[in-house]
């Protein structure tokens, strides 16, 4: 159902029904302000992305829009902060936990160390990448091996921690995302 849709039929059902009418017309007017609201945030923040190189550069990725690159490019900062792209995946607590004590060694989901947001929002990425019909890569391939393997959840997972280091050398190295063979040898 359409959100033009939604009001015209909730007045539909509620009508006959003071009660009803009257507690979802205030529910729709409520409703409405906050869409107009978050409407107003949004084109805001695609306002900042448009105005930003490097955002606009990490667009470039797979996945990857406007939510997700201004939200990489504030926690990160500074790319200079990491010594290499692989570090930022695990700053961002999306690497394995590990339990060791005497001869137990127990290997657990991720560490969720860091920024949430970013987490979510790299995860988000990666979930589009794998479950919706984009543009092929070597990345997308490297995922659905993955995936054969060791499970979805799993593998959006890895695909998030290696979409960090992706975005992160795009960003220090000045490029664009690379569709082709070539990709792999990068990453």
């Amino acid at each position: 159902m359409s959100k033009a849709k939604f009001a015209v039929r909730i007045r539909e059902l509620a009508a006959g029904h003071e009660m009803l009418e009257t507690v979802t017309a205030a529910m729709l007017a409520a409703r409405e302000g906050l869409l107009a609201e978050f409407m107003r945030l949004h084109r805001r923040m695609l306002a900042i992305v448009r105005a930003d190189a490097v955002c606009r550069r990490l667009m470039t990725a797979p996945g990857v829009g406007a939510l997700v690159s201004i939200t990489f490019r504030t926690a990160v900062d500074d790319p200079g902060r990491f010594g290499s792209s692989k570090a930022v995946g695990a700053h961002f607590g999306l690497t394995p936990k590990r339990y060791q004590s005497g001869e137990t060694d127990v290997i657990g989901g991720i560490s969720k160390v860091g920024d949430a947001m970013v987490r979510t929002a790299l995860y988000e990425a990666a979930n589009a990448v794998l479950s919706r019909p984009v543009r092929f890569s070597a990345l997308k391939r490297w995922a659905m091996d993955v995936a054969s393997r060791r499970g979805l959840k799993r593998a959006k997972v890895a695909l998030a921690r290696k979409l960090a280091g992706v975005l992160h050398r795009m960003w220090a190295d000045g490029t664009e995302f690379r569709w082709g063979k070539e990709m792999e040898a990068a990453a």
